[in-house]
């Protein structure tokens, strides 16, 4: 078992969310979990904690506490052994809590991006190393530029999919394991957890007869190596090497206008001469 202490940071927009205590190794003498603010972000950060305590430590699992950011900032998750060569191994959630926007200025905002299509409750959700599950909505980081943490797992969730849209998605591991490669449906989980084992490539993919209507949009950060950014219906991400761990996702959906269809040009009987030409682009998966 993990003798040491684990600490980690975690960058948050601005908003509510809350951080639960999921799972501990060692569930007779489960390890604490103490979150704080960065010391830059103390003032953009207070947290809304039961009546019956005044810090924010949460000591098993099934606790939870509330926090609020005014503004960007940085969390830290702290996960301590309870007792001498204790374990400090503990799956720990952070989810964001949102209600509806109604402001003048939103409305504004989302009439100047008509082309993202509105994917509804899609969420997604990166089992992030030393953290434990974080879940985000649609063009959201899990981890990224701002804090990379190794991604060991990826699972997405959307109910509202249009029905005649198909969706799929598959991780490669570092190392050889029954996931690495797998086609998964939505709702599936892709990855590890437990096993300190990082995602060093992520694919997706669409199909049906929607398909033709929609995009992905992928950023990726893999370690020490440049942001990427990709949009298509079949999308591929890894580093330069293939063995360099995934530190950050954003994956969104947009809508796209169906391509006009060509005019079939009839060509006369009597000739078999053929004036137009055929021209192939090839895509590549990284801009730079």
């Amino acid at each position: 078992m993990d003798r040491t202490t684990q600490q980690q940071t975690v960058a948050l927009d601005r908003g509510l969310f809350i951080v639960r205590y999921a799972a501990a190794e060692d569930k007779t003498q489960p390890p604490k979990v103490t979150v704080a603010p960065d010391h830059a972000s103390s003032q953009n950060i207070s947290f809304l904690l039961h009546p019956d305590h005044n810090e924010a430590v949460l000591w098993q699992p099934d606790s939870g506490l509330v926090v609020r950011a005014t503004a960007a900032a940085k969390l830290s998750v702290e996960v301590t052994p309870t007792q001498a060569g204790g374990s400090a191994a503990a799956t720990v959630r952070i989810e964001p809590l949102n209600q509806a926007k109604t402001n003048a200025s939103d409305i504004q905002k989302k009439g100047k991006t008509k082309s993202r299509f509105n994917v509804g409750n899609i969420r997604i959700l990166g089992h992030l190393s030393g953290i434990g599950d974080v879940h985000v909505g649609a063009h959201e980081w899990i981890a990224g530029p701002s804090t990379p943490l190794r991604i060991e797992g990826i699972s997405i969730d959307w109910p509202e999919k249009p029905q005649d849209l198909e969706i799929h998605y598959a991780v490669r591991t570092a190392k050889p394991e029954m996931i690495s490669g797998r086609k998964m449906q939505l709702g599936s989980f892709a990855g590890t957890r437990g096993k300190a084992m990082p995602i060093v490539a992520f694919a997706l993919e669409m199909s049906g007869p929607a398909a033709t209507n929609f995009q992905f949009v992928v950023e990726a950060l893999f370690l020490a190596t440049p942001a990427m950014r990709i949009a298509g219906k079949h999308v591929v991400v890894s580093g330069p090497t293939g063995r360099e761990p995934l530190v950050g996702l954003r994956v969104g959906i947009e809508k796209v206008e169906a391509a006009p269809r060509p005019h079939r040009k009839v060509s006369s009987p009597k000739s078999k001469r053929t004036d137009g030409k055929v021209r192939v682009f090839r895509s590549h998966t990284n801009p730079n």
